[in-house]
Formats: structure tokens, sequence, C-alpha cells
């Protein structure tokens, strides 16, 4: 019998999965944790405070990000980016605060509580999905500049400066450099790089917290001074409150400590806030999207935004680190087995069981080992694949963004950085779709027609006429970034043309920029009494529902005006057409209805024949809107059009399609004439309309009587149905091309 707790593959399942999978994913965020904490907190209030922190930190992370997000297997916890943001503010407060490190840390509170808030909000604002559409180019330019601040700040522990020596100071000084410091750190950043090639089963952090803990004892055996805590700058030291009444103290304290902060205070913090719920939202949404592709889930952006931000709410009210949801645990509590989010909430438990079990183990742990880690972390993390974009010149614009992002968030601060990313979004948002034409394709009015069937005569004149109209299949968003190109590409046209006909069907967005730019084009057109045609607005854009609502709105559409604006590109091409037929006197406003032997089809027949034909016809009026016949009728009638105008469409599951119409002078319904089957499509009059109808039964008649008119008839109908099926041949090339 197969063991109900494996897959017939033997990938574990249920909470034997979960367990494995959550143990394996405490043993990569423990000593990341802690040496999160220090890196943060460690300068401010000691090695010990700042470990407590970041195991606090990674307990209140694993335990209630599960629960309040919900995204299967995704383990959280204090991260890089936190780190990096956290850092630079500390930096800056204790510059303009000097002295007062316990004011420092309350405001490094205040920033992780509202960060959290930010979080919640945006979860409940529905933002998650609009998060990740922060192009790649300021995404990765942004963490690789988190990157080489946390390695920077790893220098001065991995090369054991005293504290008080600036790095660069530290740097030109080998005399202040301390062996022990540098032996560990360089045997835990080996131990870390060769570990995958030694063993899968062990994270590479474990390993390299080992080398480095192996490297001090070796040192300690040689130094007696490194054998006790007391003095001791090069490990942690104890954990700060440990106890109960400690841990209840220090949350009065800075509860105590919050209250008194003014508004002065929340100004100071406001900008790291809202940068560091962007930075920890991003980093989550980021694992999310690697959990799905690597597990064929589907994670809930928003949900787990609410999430996180609760996790890092809980996190700050207990005095610990803000996290995210991180890659490194996440892939290796997948690949240990887990399957659900209870993986997470059993990390974050066991992560609560070492702190209880460990903590005099933990105060050993050198400072220089945990330093490592995060150097280590911080070279994986930079892009370094970015750097191909510099030889190409398509990439060199986006390489140019990357660089500048790292320099800004290295040389003056990440939060400035995260401003110049946003600007640099909008640049690039700009840049991309000014690059693309909003122009899809041009076609003159004699290469592409309407679907009203035309007779010969009118045909010859719309090939030779026709380039008097132009249509303009616009694409992508028109706004103040394309505008002007559209204007400029069509400069020759507004001054030739008598009908420009825009195809706006693949528009996304029209800003008021754009319609003032059409109204100006439109104006021009005007003057020497040509027309501007729109046709095909999608549903919606610029966040308006009723398109034509807005532009009319905009002034771009006046009421009472010539006709502007065309449900179907068709119909704005017939109506071009029509002003080309009437200027080449052609189409008369006053139409009179054709006798039958007006008709091309019966045009040389004889008299006697036709006064035969015409006891079998019956003539019809139809109103406009009515329908002649519809889709599934039955019916052999074959239809010739005396006045106005048929359309057919096919019914379709919204709406229908407009296959074509037949004016003044042709003919329809050939295919049950023809076959005798069912209508094929809907037959409506887009006018009042005059028909004759001959049904199949009569014409056999007739034509048993007199049979040159049968045979010419049928000639007839087959000449017209291979003119129709060329046509169509063009039409269908013309929509596959377009």
């Amino acid at each position: 019998m197969r063991d109900a707790t494996t897959r017939p593959s033997g990938e574990l399942v249920g909470w034997t999965g979960d367990l494995w999978g959550g143990l394996a994913a405490t043993l990569v965020a423990l000593p990341a944790s802690l040496a999160f904490g220090v890196a943060v907190y460690g300068p401010l209030a000691g090695a010990g405070a700042g470990a407590l922190a970041g195991l606090l930190g990674a307990v209140a992370l694993g335990v209630v990000a599960p629960l309040a997000g919900g995204t299967p297997r995704l383990i959280s916890a204090p991260c890089a980016p936190a780190v990096a943001v956290l850092n630079a503010f500390a930096l800056q407060t204790a510059a303009r605060h000097p002295g007062e490190a316990g004011r420092v840390l309350v405001l490094m509170s205040l920033v992780g509580l509202l960060a959290a808030l930010a979080q919640i909000a945006l979860g409940a604002a529905r933002a998650g999905t609009v998060i990740k559409y922060i192009p790649y180019p300021v995404v990765t330019g942004y963490l690789s500049g988190v990157a080489v601040v946390i390695f920077l700040k790893q220098l001065p522990a991995l090369l054991g400066l005293g504290a008080g020596v600036s790095l660069s100071h530290g740097l030109m000084t080998p005399s202040a450099w301390q062996g022990p410091a540098m032996g560990v750190g360089a045997a835990t950043v080996v131990g870390m790089i060769l570990a995958p090639r030694v063993t899968r089963a062990v994270p590479p952090a474990i390993v390299g917290l080992g080398a480095g803990v192996l490297a001090y004892g070796a040192f300690a055996a040689l130094r007696p001074e490194l054998r006790s805590l007391a003095g001791n700058a090069l490990v942690i030291g104890p954990l700060g409150a440990g106890g109960g009444a400690g841990f209840a103290d220090a949350f009065r304290a800075r509860a105590s400590a919050l209250r008194a902060l003014g508004l002065s205070d929340l100004r100071e913090v406001l900008g790291t806030a809202a940068t560091l719920a962007v930075v920890l939202s991003l980093d989550t949404l980021k694992t999310c999207v690697l959990v799905d592709a690597t597990t064929g889930g589907q994670h809930d952006s928003n949900r787990e935004l609410f999430g996180q931000g609760a996790a890092n709410l809980v996190s700050a009210t207990a005095g610990g680190m803000p996290g995210a949801g991180t890659s490194g645990p996440t892939l290796v509590a997948i690949a240990s087995g887990a399957q659900t989010r209870w993986a997470g909430v059993i990390e974050g438990a066991l992560v609560l069981v070492a702190y209880l079990a460990l903590g005099p183990v933990v105060a050993w742990a050198p400072l220089a080992a945990l330093a490592g880690i995060l150097a280590v972390v911080a070279v994986k993390m930079f892009d370094f694949g970015v750097l191909s974009w510099a030889r190409h010149r398509a990439t060199a614009f986006d390489f140019a963004v990357v660089v500048t992002v790292i320099a800004v968030a290295v040389g003056v601060s990440l939060i400035t950085a995260s401003g110049v990313g946003v600007a640099l979004s909008i640049l690039l948002f700009i840049r991309n779709e000014a690059r693309t034409s909003v122009i899809r394709r041009r076609l003159r009015g004699d290469e592409v027609f309407s679907k009203r069937r035309r007779l010969p005569a009118e045909m010859a004149v719309l090939a030779r006429d026709g380039a008097a109209t132009l249509l303009v299949q616009l694409q992508g968003s028109l706004f103040f970034g394309t505008t002007d190109q559209l204007r400029a590409a069509l400069a020759s046209d507004l001054a030739e043309r008598d009908t420009v006909v825009f195809d706006l069907r693949r528009v996304d967005a029209v800003d008021l920029t754009a319609v003032h730019i059409l109204a100006q084009m439109r104006e021009q057109l005007r003057r020497r009494g040509a027309t501007m045609i729109l046709c095909r607005l999608p549903r919606s854009f610029a966040g308006q529902d009723d398109p034509e609502r807005y532009l009319r709105d905009a002034g771009l559409l006046d009421e009472g005006d010539e006709p502007m604006l065309f449900a179907q590109l068709s119909d704005a091409l017939a109506w071009a057409e029509d002003r080309t037929l009437a200027a080449s006197g052609l189409v008369s406003a006053d139409e009179a209805p054709l006798d039958l032997l007006d008709m091309t089809m019966f045009q040389g027949r004889k008299a006697e024949t036709l006064a035969s034909l015409m006891g079998a016809i019956e003539a019809r009026a139809v109103a406009a809107g009515d329908a002649v016949f519809r889709h599934g009728d039955e019916g052999d009638e074959l239809f010739f059009v005396r006045r106005g105008c048929v359309r057919i469409a096919l019914p379709m599951t919204e709406g229908s399609l407009h296959v074509a119409s037949f004016g003044r002078g042709d003919f329809f319904g050939e295919i049950a004439f023809l076959d005798g089957g069912a209508r094929t499509a809907d037959a409506l009059a887009e006018a009042d309309t005059e028909l004759y109808a001959l049904s199949r039964k009569r014409f056999d008649e007739v034509s048993a009587a007199h049979p040159r008119l049968g045979q010419g008839l049928f000639a007839s109908l087959a000449r017209a149905i291979a003119l129709r099926l060329r046509r169509a041949d063009d039409e269908i090339t013309t929509l596959e091309e377009s």
C-alpha cells in the first residue's frame, strides 16, 4: 500500500510536506534574519538587540503573513531591501539627531508601522496588480542599488573596523583591519559559495555560518580575549530582553515613546515609510510570481499585500524587523515538500522555538559571519545581466536607467532613488509609447472599400477617385507623447484628402491633449470643405465607460454636425464612397425606383420575356430597420433592390457581423434561391427600401417557357457570385494584414 503522505512520484504532501518545508525554510531564514537585524539595529542598539529584532520579525512575519495572506508555500521573513531602506533612514536620522539613538529607534518603529498600514491600504485599494507594472529596468536598478548599499554596509564588519571608524577611512587604513574578523568573513563567504557543490541537503547560509563559527573557534583558541562575551565586539552578545518581563517592559516603553511623537516626526518618516511599503510589496509580489511559475498556482496580489501589511504591523508592534515574502526560503520550502500556507506558519513557529532554546548559543554568532552571509546575498541580488544592455543600442537607454537608479541609491539615498525610479518609470513609458507608431495602417479609398456592393460603373468611379478618401487605423495610446507624431505623419493628407477616416478600434487611451490635436486636425479639414470621421470607438478608454460622451464633453464631437462618428468601419467608408460618387454625379439625392428593364442583369432582354417575368415578380416595400428575412427563415426568393439599401448581417453571440450591403440596382438572397435551404443571414433595410422578389418556383415556370432567360439569369448570377468571391478574397487578405 502506498504511503498516504506521498504522491506516486514520492513528493511529500499534506502536513508532512509542510513540516519538512517549514523546517528547511527555517534553516535559511534564521541566519539571514539574524544578519538583517544586526545590520539594521546593531549600530544603534547593539548587536544583541539587532539579532533579537531580526528573530522577532521572522516569527511575526512567518506566522501572521501566511494566515492573513494565504499564498500557498510562500515564506515571509526579514529581507535585504528592508535592510537598505532602514539603514539609509537610520544614517540620515542619526545625523539630524546626534546622540539620540533611542529617538532614532522609535522613529524606525514608526516607519515600520506606517509602511505596514500602507501595505494594508494598498491591498484594500486593490493596487497589487498596479505595483507589478513598474518597468523592469527601474525595479532591477533599484534592487541592484539595494544590493550595492547592503554590500558596502557589510565591509566594516568584514574588516573588523571599530565603532566610529568610517568605511572610507577604514578602507584606507589597513592597520585598523582585524585578522579574526577578516578570516571569519572569508570562511563564511567561501562556505556559502562552495556549499551547493558539496551538498544540497543543507542551505548555503547554514554551511557558511558553520564555517564562520569554526573559523572563529580557531581564532579563539589562539586569542583568549575571544573566549568571553564581555567586551567582545566580534560576536552578537546577549540577545537583549530575553525574558517575558523584559519584553513586556520594552513593549510598553516603545508604545509610550510612539505616543509622544508629534506631527513633525510624522512628516520626517512619511517618505521612508512609503518607500519601504513599495519595496516590500515589490519583493513579495516578485516572489509570488516565482512561486506561481514553479508550482503552477495563482496568487491573489491584493490579499497578499493585505497579509504582508498585517504581518509587518505585528512585527513593528513587537519590536521586530519588517520583511516580505522572500525567494530563498520559499524555494527551499517548495523543494522540501511544502504544499500549503502552513509551511510558512511552521517556519515562524520554529524560529520562535530556536530563539527560546538557542538564545545563549546565538549570542556567540560572529558578526563577521553574518556580514559574510549578507555580502553573498547582496552579490546574488545584483543583476549582472543588465551589464550586457550597454553593448546594444536598443537597450542602451534602459542600461542608463539602471545605472542612474544605482548611482542615486548609493550616492544619495534609497529614498531619493525611489523618487528617481518613479520619474524614470514615466519616462520609460513615454519613450516606449512614442517609439511605437500610433498609425497601424494607412489605406486610400481606392485600396479599401465598404461592404456596400457597388455596381460596375460605381466601382469604376471609386477606383478612379477613391484616393480622395484616407483610412487611418490607429493603435495604442493617443496622448501628449504621440499626438505630434500623428499630426506630422498626416500633414500632407490633411492638406489633400476630402475625407479622413480614423479607425479607433485598437486605441487603448485618449487624453485631452490628443483630443485637442484631433480637434485642430478636424478644423484644418473643415476650412477647405473636407471631413474627418471617427469609427469603431472602443468600449472604454481614458477611464471612461462612455467614450462617445467623453469625446463630446471634450469638444471633439459636435451636435448636429455632419456625420463624424460611426459604429462600423464599413458604414464610415460607405459614407465616404457616397460622397465621392455624388461628386461624380452618379448618385442622386432623390433616387427613383428602378424598373426591371433598368436592372443590369435584365438589360437587353426581349419585351415579351420581361413581361412574362414581371408576372412572376412581386413588388415589396420595407421600412427602414425592418427585416426582409431572418437567419434560419425558409424561403427561395431572389431580391432585386429598386431603391434604398439592404444590410446582410450574421448574428453573433454579441451583436452581429456586417457582411455586405446591397444598394439600388443590386440583388441578394441568391444562396437560398439556388439551393432552396434556410437563410444564412439577416437582411435588414438600412433605409426605406423597395424591392422586386422573385421566387424560385415562379422563376422555374417562366424559364420553362423562356429557356434563354433562365440560362441568362444563371450566367449573370454565376458571374456576380464570382466577382463577390474575388472581393471576399481581397477583404480576407486586408483583414489578415491589418
